[in-house]
């Protein structure tokens, strides 16, 4: 076997830990494999032989190719969405056993979303620190950065993913709980079942974005309510809990992009009120957090 070879053959050894760190790093698949082939052609370029660590450099290299490429994405304009909110997916045209590897590891669109709100910086510093756990230095160096700088990226990152501890969190859990029953109920696609976990005198409200033309802005009562899911409730499949402005709510963010949110009123155990969101600015303003214990 050839010196080539081989050092191919390592490389495929260490694909499937980079491709995870680079789709946590710029969650998008595509980029994602972008990445790691750009890694491979800077290691068939290297002198391979004074390389003595090579998960080491691998991973090195690949946090810098990530970094480049999130530098690059934060100084351009987000993609636009012109679809149907009620009716976003997450994508399915990109199939294959390296994007089921990184499906299988779970990597919840909620956490996309909020990484997707991380200066690069910021970004790097959490997901190798606190999904990989890479020392401080390390990440530095990756980083020119000192490892105090890393370390307040890192804290300011953190605070920033993940809800404080909570006063009220029994009563997170709980809402937590009617969100995921009212989740469930819409997939059914069955109004009973649906009006089981509405309030009889619920409001559903929504901004002209997350509608499309004809639907009413704001629908009134248990029946119309649950009638009106039954029929276009099918992206509740796609979504994803998480707190927005410290309430449960849910999420459709496709490829991690952030599309929709369904923000709630609870009360004695049942849905009061929810608004669909789109608006492109409000979405924006929306302050979101992953639940705690995620």
């Amino acid at each position: 076997m050839d010196a080539r070879q081989s050092l191919a053959d390592s490389f495929e050894e260490n694909r499937r830990a980079l491709l995870g760190l680079s789709y946590r790093m710029l969650g998008s698949h595509e980029e994602a494999e972008d990445a790691v082939q750009e890694t491979w052609l800077r290691l068939d370029r290297a002198d391979a032989t004074a390389v003595r660590n090579l998960p080491g450099w691998l991973r090195t290299v690949t946090s810098r190719v990530c970094l480049d490429m999130l530098r690059s994405r934060h100084g351009g304009r987000e993609e636009c969405w012109d679809g149907d909110p009620a009716s976003a997916t997450v994508a399915t045209s990109e199939s294959g056993p390296e994007h089921e590897v990184l499906e299988a590891e779970a990597v919840g669109l909620a956490l996309l979303v909020v990484l997707n709100t991380l200066s690069p910086a910021e970004r790097v510093s959490f997901v190798l620190h606190d999904m990989f756990g890479v020392p401080f230095d390390e990440i530095g160096a990756i980083l020119d950065r000192s490892e105090a700088t890393v370390k307040k990226l890192a804290s300011r990152a953190r605070h920033k993913v993940r809800a404080p501890r909570e006063r009220h969190l029994v009563e997170v859990n709980q809402h937590r709980e009617v969100v995921a029953a009212f989740q469930a109920a819409a997939c059914t696609g069955d109004t009973h079942i649906i009006a089981s976990r509405l309030a009889p005198d619920v409001v559903r409200r929504a901004d002209a974005a997350a509608l499309p033309s004809g639907r009413p802005a704001r629908v009134h009562g248990a029946g119309s309510v649950a009638h009106e899911i039954s029929r276009f409730g099918s992206a509740a499949r796609h979504s994803e809990p998480a707190l927005i402005d410290g309430r449960v709510g849910l999420l459709v963010a496709p490829g991690g992009r952030l599309r929709l949110a369904v923000c709630f009123s609870i009360e004695d155990g049942l849905v009061k009120e929810y608004e669909l969101v789109a608006d492109p600015d409000r979405l924006r303003r929306l302050c979101i957090r992953l639940l705690p214990g995620r």
